[in-house]
C-alpha cells in the first residue's frame, strides 16, 4: 500500500460549506492544530498562542507554508465548518497505511502479520459534554486500536453511552479488520457484534458478561472442573510492581463440542482468566470468561485479551495529556475534531518514539518539540515507514515473552 504524508492526508477534507480559503485555508487550520498537539497544548486557546507567537509564525511560513494565522475566533469557525466523518475518514485512511497488506485466498502464512493484529474496541464520554446544554446527552466516542502497533485506527461519535453497542457495529463497517482478532469489553458480548465481526472477514474474542448465565456457567463449571484438567491448555504468569503482586492465570480449549449454552457463530475457543492480587497482608482475585471464533492457545488468550486495555491507555492519555474531560468547547463538530487531532497527534509520538527507540514518556518528547519547533519536522514532513512497525508486530507469543523480560 502506498504511504500518504500525515500533512498531505487533510488536503481534501469536506466542509459543512464552501469556504474559498482566500486568506485561511482549512487544511492550515488542521496542521495547526496538529502540529499544537505534538507539542502537549491542552487547548485551543493554548495552540493558538502558540501559534501565533513571532517565533512559531516563522517556523510556520518557512517549513509548512503557512503564511498567515488566523485569529482565535477564526480558527475556531474553520475548525467548526469541518465535517467530522470527513476527518475520521482521512485519519483512517493514512492509519490504513501501516497495515500489512491482507492476501485474499492465501495461504495461512500470506496473512500472518495481519493475523498477530489485535483490534481494540472501546468508548469513552468527554464528561465536560455532561452540563452542556448543547447535549442532550453527553458526547461519547467509541475508538478503535490497533493494540500491538499503538496506533488508534478510528473512532464514531454517539450520544451517550447507552449507544456504544451499534456504533461499534457501524465502525466495524468503515474499517479492514480482515485477519485480525477483535476484542471488547463484556457489554460488547452479543451475538450481532459477533456476526459483524466475522462478516468483516475477523476473528472475536468477547469477554462474556455476568447476566449472561446460558454462556458464562457452562464455561466457569467446565473450565474449574479438575476432572477437565488434562484437556485444558493452561499457562501462568507472575508480574510485581511496587509492592503489589499478580498472578494471572489463563485456560484455554478450543474442543466446545460439550458446550452447551447458546450457539454463538462460528465458536471455535471458550476460555477463562483468574487474577490474584496481592498487595501487603490483603489477596483478592477475580474470574473473567471468553468466547472466540479462532482457536487460541492459553499464551494467546492471555495475550488478545490484554490488548484490550490499549485503548484504555490512549484514552487515559486523553484525559491527562489534552485534559479533554475539562474542554469546554459546546460546539459538537470542534469537540469531535479536536479528539480525532489528538488522536493522531498520539499516533504521530507514537510512531517516532518506537522509530528512534527511545525511553522518553510521550510528555516529555512533546514538551521537547514545545522548547524548539524543529523537532516536529521528525514527525510530519519525514514519513515512517511501514516496515519498521510491522518488524515489531510479532506473535502474541513473542510479544508475551518480550513482556516478561521486561
Amino acid at each position: 500500500m502506498e504511504m500518504i504524508y500525515v500533512m498531505d492526508c487533510f488536503d481534501d477534507v469536506e466542509t459543512e460549506e464552501v469556504h474559498d480559503g482566500y486568506f485561511y485555508k482549512v487544511s492550515e487550520v488542521i496542521k495547526i492544530i496538529i502540529l499544537g498537539c505534538l507539542c502537549g497544548l491542552k487547548n485551543t486557546r493554548q495552540v493558538h498562542q502558540w501559534a501565533a507567537s513571532d517565533r512559531v509564525r516563522e517556523f510556520l511560513k518557512e517549513k509548512f507554508a503557512i503564511e498567515r494565522v488566523p485569529c482565535y475566533y477564526w480558527m475556531l469557525c474553520l475548525l467548526k465548518m469541518v465535517k467530522p466523518e470527513s476527518l475520521s475518514a482521512c485519519f483512517t485512511r493514512w492509519v490504513h497505511t501501516f497495515l500489512p497488506e491482507y492476501h485474499e485466498e492465501e495461504a495461512e502464512e500470506k496473512n500472518q502479520e495481519r493475523n498477530g493484529l489485535t483490534v481494540s474496541f472501546d468508548g469513552k464520554t468527554v464528561r465536560s459534554t455532561k452540563k452542556m446544554k448543547a447535549y442532550e446527552r453527553p458526547l461519547h466516542i467509541v475508538s478503535a486500536q490497533l493494540a500491538e502497533l499503538g496506533l488508534t485506527f478510528g473512532q464514531k461519535a454517539v450520544e451517550g453511552k447507552s449507544n456504544e453497542i451499534p456504533a461499534v457495529r457501524e465502525l466495524l463497517k468503515e474499517l479492514d479488520v480482515r485477519g485480525c482478532v477483535v476484542v471488547a469489553d463484556a457489554l460488547n458480548c452479543q451475538e450481532e457484534t459477533a456476526k459483524e465481526i466475522l462478516k468483516g472477514g475477523a476473528d472475536y474474542l468477547l469477554c462474556v458478561k455476568g447476566n449472561q448465565k446460558n454462556t458464562r456457567q457452562p464455561i466457569a463449571e467446565y473450565l474449574r472442573d479438575e476432572s477437565h484438567k488434562a484437556e485444558i491448555d493452561t499457562v501462568t504468569r507472575e508480574e510485581k510492581n511496587r509492592g503489589r503482586r499478580e498472578k494471572r492465570t489463563a485456560y484455554a480449549m478450543t474442543n466446545v463440542a460439550w458446550f452447551p449454552g447458546k450457539k454463538w457463530p462460528e465458536l471455535a475457543c471458550v476460555g477463562a482468566i483468574h487474577r490474584e492480587f496481592e498487595y501487603g497482608n490483603k489477596k483478592t482475585d477475580e474470574w473473567h470468561y471468553y468466547i472466540s471464533s479462532r482457536k487460541l492457545t492459553a499464551q494467546e488468550l492471555l495475550h488478545r485479551s490484554r490488548m484490550e486495555w490499549s485503548v484504555e491507555s490512549m484514552h487515559w492519555i486523553l484525559d491527562v495529556q489534552f485534559a479533554e474531560d475539562n474542554c469546554r468547547v459546546e460546539d459538537d463538530h470542534v469537540q469531535r475534531n479536536l479528539n480525532i487531532l489528538r488522536k493522531l497527534a498520539i499516533n504521530l509520538v507514537k510512531l517516532f518514539k518506537e522509530k528512534e527507540r527511545l525511553k522518553k514518556p510521550l510528555s516529555h518528547i512533546m514538551f521537547d518539540s514545545l522548547l524548539e519547533p524543529s523537532n516536529l519536522l521528525n514527525w510530519t514532513v519525514e514519513n515512517f515507514p511501514r516496515w519498521k512497525m510491522l518488524k515489531e508486530c510479532k506473535s502474541p507469543a513473542e510479544n508475551e515473552e518480550k513482556h516478561q523480560e521486561k
